[in-house]
């Protein structure tokens, strides 16, 4: 089982979000909505998945933007 994720696991959640949907181009285009639903599937996130946490949601969207 892999480590668990938290909404603050900014790098580790990008990579595996690069990972999972390489045929993003541009993750900076994203809905905040879809990019929520796609964090809180991936396999060890143990934060509250019912959660909107803006800050988070931006700072791991830069960080994949960066990614690529």
């Amino acid at each position: 089982m892999p480590d668990p994720l938290y909404w603050d696991d900014v790098y580790p959640i990008a990579l595996l979000l690069n990972a999972a949907h390489p045929d993003v181009d541009d993750p900076a285009s994203l809905d905040l909505g879809l990019l929520r639903d796609w964090i809180v599937a991936l396999d060890g996130f143990s934060d509250a998945r019912d959660a909107m946490p803006v800050e988070w949601l931006e700072r791991i969207q830069m960080e994949w933007v960066e990614l690529k």
